[in-house]
C-alpha cells in the first residue's frame, strides 16, 4: 500500500552564531569550534529536522538515520535515506522526506514493500538514491535489499507521482543469486534528446569483483532491461550516471578507491564504452574509525552537458596530512580537466574534509554555472575516536568554480559516539548529495545529538531551511 505521513514542519533550529555551543555528548558535554576552522566563521543558517527513526526492531540501532540522497525539480525536493542503521549492514527501512515549497516545510515517511518492517520480506535495505523522470512525471527511489544472511540481492524501485505518496517496491535489477552494491539512478529529462524518458540504474556486482553494470527503463521505472557492462568490463563502485542534453550518458565511478574513472553510452544504454581514467585518488585516512566513503565520487552536470565530479583527496597537502574536496570536469566524458582544489580553507590548515555532496544548477552552464557543495569535516585532522568532532560545511560558486564563497558551518561539532556504529566504523553515510535549482542548493545531512527517550542514539536528518543560496 502507498505510505504517507501528514505534512508538518518538524523541529526547526534557530539560527546561531558559528561560535555557539552545540551539545554533542550523551553526558551533555559541549564543544566550541576550534580556531582552526575559522574560515567557516560566518552566521549559521537555520536548520530543520525533517525526519527521525521511528522503528523499534532489535536488529538495528535506534534512533539513527544515515546516508541521504536528494533531488530537486521545480519547487519539489525529495530525499531518501537509511532509517534504523544495522551494525552489519543496511537499515530497518528507507525513509523519505519531501518538500513541495522549496524546502520551507517537509513531509516524511517510509517506503513500503522492501523490509519486514514496512510490508516487505527482506531483513534490511541500504544505499538509497532518488531522481525525477520528467517524461513520465514520476519520482523514483532505488534501494538495495539485504536478505537474512546479510547478502545484498538486487535493486528495488519505489515510484511516486508527487513525492508524497509512494507505491510498493518493484524488483528492478538482480534477485538472481548474485551480490550487488552501491546502486544509483538518473533519468534523461531533456525533451529534445533521442532517449528522452530513459532512466538508468548503475550498480556493481560484488560476486563478480564489483563489475560495473547498467540497466535501462523507458516506462517510468516499471520494467528494466537486463544488465549490460562497459566494453572493458571494469570493476568499481559508486557510479553516478548523468545525462547530457544530447542523450549521452556519462558514468563517473570509483575504481575501488584507487582512481576515479568514467564510461559512457551514446545509444540510450544499448552499449557502453570502455572506461577512461579521470584521475588517481590520493586519500588521507580519516581519523576516529569514521566511515568516509573511501573516495566515492559525487557528480553533477550543467545545462550544456559539462560534467563535474568531486571526491576527497590529499594531493595538495604536505605529507597527505588531511583531505581537501577536489574535482575534475569534462564536456564529453572522455577528456577530463586537471584536478582542482575547492578552496574551503588554507592548504596549511588542520582541517580534514570528506564525504562531499556536489550539485550544479541544471539551468546554468559555463562561466555562469552555479555549484553547491556540502561536506563533513574535522577541524583537526589529527584526532581519535574519543576526541574527533564532526561538523557539516557548505561552500558555493556562481561562476563554474572560478571563484568560491566563504565556507560556512551548518551543524556540529558533535562527537562520534553520537552516530551509528557499523562493522566499518561510525557512520553518517558513505555519501551525501546536493541538488541545485533556481540558484538555491538543497541537501539533507545526518547530525548526532544527545540521546532522548531511552534510545541509544539521536541521529536524525536535517536540512538548511529553505535551502542555501549559491554565491561566490
Amino acid at each position: 500500500m502507498p505510505t504517507q505521513i501528514s505534512r508538518r514542519v518538524l523541529r526547526r533550529l534557530a539560527a546561531v552564531s558559528a561560535v555557539a555551543l552545540l551539545p554533542i555528548a550523551a553526558t551533555g558535554t559541549a564543544f566550541a569550534s576550534s580556531a582552526s576552522s575559522a574560515p567557516h566563521a560566518v552566521a549559521r543558517a537555520a536548520l530543520s529536522e525533517v525526519s527521525t527513526d521511528p522503528y523499534t526492531d532489535t536488529d538495528a540501532q535506534h534512533a539513527t538515520e544515515v546516508e541521504p540522497d536528494v533531488y530537486a525539480h521545480g519547487s519539489t525536493v525529495v530525499s531518501a535515506f537509511q532509517t534504523g542503521r544495522i551494525y552489519g549492514g543496511g537499515a530497518s527501512d528507507l525513509g523519505w522526506a519531501t518538500s513541495t515549497d522549496g524546502g520551507a516545510t517537509w513531509s516524511h515517511g517510509f517506503l513500503s514493500g522492501i523490509t519486514v518492517n514496512q510490508g516487505g520480506s527482506y531483513s534490511a535495505v541500504s544505499d538509497a538514491a532518488v531522481v525525477y523522470d520528467a517524461k513520465h512525471a514520476e519520482w523514483l527511489v532505488v534501494g538495495l535489499p539485504v536478505d537474512s544472511s546479510g547478502n545484498a540481492v538486487g535493486v528495488t524501485v519505489n515510484r511516486s507521482a508527487d513525492g508524497l505518496t509512494w507505491g510498493s517496491a518493484i524488483k528492478a535489477v538482480g534477485f538472481d543469486g548474485s551480490g550487488y552494491d552501491k546502486q544509483w539512478i538518473t533519468c534523461d529529462d531533456t525533451a529534445s534528446s533521442p532517449h528522452y524518458g530513459n532512466c538508468y540504474i548503475e550498480v556493481d556486482i560484488t560476486s563478480s569483483n564489483n563489475l560495473e553494470s547498467m540497466a535501462v527503463s523507458s516506462d517510468g521505472g516499471l520494467t528494466w532491461s537486463a544488465l549490460r557492462h562497459p566494453a572493458d568490463d571494469p570493476t568499481g563502485l559508486g557510479g553516478q550516471p548523468l545525462v547530457q542534453p544530447s542523450g549521452t550518458v556519462v558514468v563517473p565511478y570509483s575504481e575501488n578507491g584507487s582512481a576515479i574513472r568514467a564510461f559512457s553510452s551514446t545509444n540510450g544504454g544499448t552499449t557502453w564504452t570502455s572506461s577512461v581514467q579521470i584521475a588517481t585518488v590520493k586519500s588521507h585516512t580519516v581519523a576516529g574509525n569514521l566511515r568516509s566513503g573511501d573516495g566515492l565520487p559525487s557528480a553533477s552536470i550543467d545545462a550544456a552537458g559539462k560534467v563535474y565530479v568531486a571526491w576527497q583527496d590529499c594531493r595538495f597537502r604536505t605529507s597527505c596530512s588531511s583531505n581537501d574536496i577536489v574535482y575534475s570536469t569534462s564536456t564529453n566524458g572522455t577528456t577530463w580537466s586537471s584536478v582542482a582544489r575547492v578552496p574551503i580553507d588554507a592548504v596549511g590548515s588542520t582541517v580534514d574534509h570528506f564525504i562531499p555532496g556536489l550539485g550544479v544548477d541544471g539551468a546554468t552552464s559555463g562561466s555562469s554555472a552555479k555549484i553547491g557543495l556540502y561536506y563533513y569535516f574535522y577541524p583537526k585532522a589529527k584526532c581519535t575516536a574519543s576526541t574527533c568532532t564532526l561538523e557539516v560545511g557548505y561552500i558555493s560558486s556562481a561562476d563554474g568554480g572560478s571563484t568560491w564563497s566563504t565556507a560556512q558551518t551548518l551543524a556540529g561539532p558533535f562527537g562520534l559516539s553520537l552516530i551509528a556504529r557499523t562493522s566499518q566504523g561510525r557512520m553518517v553515510g558513505d555519501y551525501i548529495a546536493c541538488s541545485v535549482v533556481n540558484g538555491t542548493s538543497y541537501a539533507l545531512f545526518p547530525v548526532g545529538a544527545a540521546s532522548t527517550n531511552g534510545q541509544a542514539f539521536n541521529e536524525a536528518m536535517y536540512t538548511a531551511t529553505g535551502g542555501l543560496a549559491v554565491t561566490g
